[in-house]
């Protein structure tokens, strides 16, 4: 009987694994799928929405936020990122995905500290209700999306990391969003499509 129940045991958690793994494997989006749009408060208090960038050609989605040091060590190469391909079609949108409850160092109106001390020139948005990073797939702070704006939709084209070397920006050798932003502006195939985000875990 012991026996029965224990292998019945590991079954039904095996199952459930299985099941968590499924899940986590199919959430968020893939290259190539279409990012739906989403509506957020801005620093400003106003509401953002990509569809509210007329003259973009693409957009350069970032989960990032205020106490990770990964996030901190990536702030000025965002900054540079969103000054170099806004104005060529590719702004930068920064969004906070972390629940402010669960850290306190996000909250929007530290949000506003943050933007204005570090001269952030794009949106920084809080993810209320955290509703949107799960949509993306975003597991950490910085996770990058980048999209491409087409007659379909906004396709995805690149997902991950913005290089490849978070703690050294002058040690960098591949500047993968920069790379994929490049590709896309010539009309090109991005090379390297997918990376491993290297963040703090989203606070839900």
């Amino acid at each position: 009987m012991k026996t029965t129940i224990k292998i019945f045991a590991f079954v039904l958690l095996a199952g459930l694994a299985s099941a968590f793994t499924y899940k986590t494997t199919v959430a968020g989006y893939k290259v190539g799928d279409i990012a739906t749009d989403f509506s957020l408060k801005n620093i400003d208090s106003k509401k953002v929405a990509l569809k509210d960038f007329k003259d973009a050609k693409g957009y350069i989605v970032i989960f990032t936020c205020n106490h990770c040091p990964y996030a901190q060590a990536y702030e000025d190469r965002i900054v540079a990122l969103d000054k170099k391909y806004k104005k060529l079609g590719y702004p930068v949108i920064a969004i906070n995905p972390n629940n402010p409850e669960k850290q306190k160092e996000d909250s929007f109106d530290l949000m506003k500290v943050k933007a204005k001390e570090k001269g952030f020139t794009f949106p920084y948005l809080l993810d209320e209700g955290q509703k949107v990073y799960p949509q993306y797939g975003a597991t950490k702070t910085p996770h990058v999306y980048v999209l491409q704006k087409t007659p379909k939709g906004n396709v995805v084209k690149y997902i991950g990391a913005i290089d490849d070397n978070y703690g050294d920006e002058t040690a960098v050798k591949q500047k993968y969003v920069q790379n994929a932003v490049d590709a896309l502006l010539k009309n090109k195939e991005v090379s390297v499509k997918e990376t491993k985000a290297i963040g703090c875990s989203i606070k839900a």
